[in-house]
């Protein structure tokens, strides 16, 4: 399996990186692309440098457009951009594909393959609203990191990896970050707390 991870300069890069190194405990090939603005806001809310990336993942530089990832016929099995800024979001659903970001989200939806964005902003505007609704009609998975609180998060670590886990379902990825609703641990918390 091979998935690509877009990195963007919205705050919430704590999802991606986790993403990363999660995909590679899986024993899944990943393939990071990280705009400028991205790698600045991981270092800054992560203390995460591209090159600490660099051990789980092949790491592509977002202005080149010769990249492997920058065509059709190197396969991948979908991608991800978590978190998504309205800036890059916007450039997709327009159809901009001026750097190898926006160009590997068109590869992968001209190829018709599984494609997640996941926004972080708060409010959205009407042109957000609009730019969201144009990549969901082009059948792209929009997943705003709205992690849920039933299994009752201490840390935010259980908030990051309900994000994760809810991204791998979405690209059919099988793992155990999560207990999913319904589970017996989960059913005897609930239990617990309405007797």
């Amino acid at each position: 399996m091979r998935i690509i991870v877009g990195i963007t300069g919205a705050s919430g890069s704590l999802y991606g990186y986790t993403l990363i190194r999660t995909l590679h405990q899986l024993g899944i090939e990943t393939h990071v692309i990280a705009t400028e603005m991205g790698v600045k806001v991981m270092q800054y809310e992560c203390g995460v440098k591209m090159k600490d990336v660099k051990q789980f993942a092949h790491v592509h530089n977002n202005q080149n457009l010769f990249a492997s990832i920058a065509s059709g016929s190197f396969k991948t099995d979908g991608m991800v951009i978590a978190p998504c800024s309205m800036n890059t979001l916007g450039a997709i659903a327009n159809g901009v594909g001026d750097t190898l970001l926006s160009r590997a989200a068109s590869v992968v939806m001209k190829e018709q393959r599984k494609f997640i964005v996941v926004p972080r902003e708060a409010p959205f505007h009407l042109i957000h609203l609009q730019n969201m609704t144009k990549l969901a009609e082009a059948n792209v998975s929009i997943m705003p990191a709205s992690p849920g609180f039933y299994h009752r998060p201490q840390e935010i670590w259980e908030l990051i990896n309900f994000m994760v886990a809810r991204i791998l379902d979405g690209l059919d990825i099988d793992h155990e970050l999560i207990e999913r609703w319904g589970e017996k641990s989960n059913e005897s918390r609930i239990n617990k707390r309405t007797n």
